[in-house]
């Protein structure tokens, strides 16, 4: 007999789109009219947006207004809760985000940690992440985290490769410099158990990000198995919104969160995670954002370590994190993160290499203004829920 059937192969993958005027539809049932009934043409229909009069006309009325209020955080994530809540919308909203707060800063002529309530604290101190802990050592770092090589797939072999990886290092650096393990969403139970274990010995400080970020139960198994060892647990680089970081709090399967601040919703956002983590006595140490998230850890008591990420090419030297986009962003210093007492987040944008993909014109931009600017204030009050 022959062996199964050879099927064929896709050999490309086209996305398309439809081309017209307003009101074609395809698949965005709301692409129609005002006045057909999915658009409240018959009756209201309530939405995310209810909340905010302005945009509770029809499905299709969702703006924001950007400068009345920092509200304009809610009002995006209530705008693209059917297909955001986690990823590439939050990251978008986070970038309007932070660019309020420091448009906000500018025009009150205060640094974003003063706007957050003023400093908690005299000086930041710095972790680096990189490939050579023993040259973030010598450049005054208070400790270093290095990525994990192998994974459940690359199977005993690999365990013990990963042992003798950190082991080297730990070596190299001593017994006394604070030396943590990021493992990228690429572990399983099992292996996150054993590998910790395996560590312990050799001063692991903490195993960060060990399980996909979705994997709830997964990281209270492993805070189980792991009752009694002294490892730290971390995670929250790719967990989006205070909806995600709550499951992670209430449950108290990790001793650190790691928001970063330019994908979970900006400042606005992680000011609300922070003051939860601050309920359960979990430190918050946010996840890169160089500026972004310097202020906010000045900011609070429960941030008491930055981290810095060694973007050079061998991890030898110290340089922005956002590489030229800011000429004058502050770069950690002698184990320290120092901010300048400049309005904002104290950076300067360089603009001449950037682009918009889409443009809008001066006309939309005012009447979008307008509109926000001459929307009815409510004038009779009642009671709201």
């Amino acid at each position: 007999m022959s062996g199964t059937k050879n099927f064929p192969r896709i050999k490309s993958v086209r996305a398309l789109c439809q081309q017209g005027a307003s009101g074609d539809a395809g698949a965005d049932c709301h692409d129609v009219p005002d006045s057909h009934w999915l658009n409240c043409g018959l009756a209201p229909v309530a939405t995310p947006m209810s909340c905010h009069p302005q945009y509770a006309a029809t499905r299709k009325s969702w703006g924001i207004n950007a400068l009345g209020t920092l509200a304009v955080e809610d009002q995006m994530f209530r705008a693209t809760l059917n297909y955001g809540r986690k990823g590439l919308p939050i990251q978008a909203i986070s970038a309007v985000d932070l660019a309020l707060w420091d448009l906000l800063g500018k025009l009150r002529k205060e640094p974003v940690y003063a706007l957050l309530g003023g400093k908690a604290k005299d000086r930041l101190p710095v972790y680096c992440t990189t490939g050579r802990p023993d040259i973030a050592k010598s450049l005054g770092f208070v400790g270093a985290k290095i990525p994990c090589p192998y994974g459940p797939s690359d199977g005993d072999e690999g365990l013990r490769k990963n042992v003798e990886f950190y082991k080297s290092w730990r070596e190299k650096v001593g017994p006394d410099f604070p030396l943590s393990l990021d493992c990228y969403m690429a572990l399983t139970v099992p292996y996150a158990t054993k590998l910790a274990r395996a560590l312990e010995p050799h001063g692991l400080k903490w195993m960060e990000e060990f399980l996909p970020p979705d994997c709830y139960d997964g990281y209270k198994e492993v805070r189980e198995n792991l009752r009694g060892c002294g490892v730290l647990l971390t995670t929250g680089e790719h967990e989006y919104s205070r909806y995600g970081f709550r499951q992670l709090l209430e449950s108290r399967c990790v001793d650190v969160i790691q928001p970063d601040i330019t994908w979970l919703g900006g400042v606005t956002e992680a000011r609300r995670v922070v003051a939860m983590a601050a309920a359960t006595d979990t430190l918050v140490i946010p996840h890169g954002s160089s500026v972004y998230s310097y202020h906010l850890q000045y900011a609070f008591p429960n941030c008491p370590l930055a981290e810095y990420i060694n973007m050079s090419h061998s991890a030898d030297e110290i340089v922005p994190y956002f590489g030229g986009l800011f000429p004058d962003e502050p770069l950690p210093r002698g184990g320290f993160i120092d901010l300048p007492d400049r309005p904002g987040f104290g950076v300067t944008l360089d603009k001449t290499k950037l682009t918009r993909p889409y443009t809008r014109s001066d006309v939309e931009s005012k009447t979008q203004a307008a509109a926000n600017a001459n929307r009815k204030v409510p004038d009779k009050p009642h009671f709201p829920f």
